[in-house]
């Protein structure tokens, strides 16, 4: 008897979309400005993305974006 494929994992909030993906690199180290170096989101965006929706993932993105402009500056 074969098994059944196990079933993904259930989000953990209704309106979690594939649609915006994550800027994260695995890269996870914050700075002194509580900016992670890898991605340039806050720590506070970091938290807020998982239950953040599309067009909030996309200001996050932005942000993170003037932020890693800034720092090749």
């Amino acid at each position: 008897m074969t098994q059944p494929a196990p079933r993904p994992p259930k989000p953990l909030y209704s309106n979690v979309s594939s649609a915006v993906q994550s800027p994260c690199v695995s890269l996870c180290k914050l700075d002194e400005e509580r900016v992670c170096v890898g991605c340039f989101r806050h720590v506070e965006d970091i938290r807020e993305w998982r239950s953040a929706d599309d067009d909030r993932r996309r200001e996050i993105i932005a942000q993170a974006a003037a932020r890693k402009a800034v720092t090749a500056a």
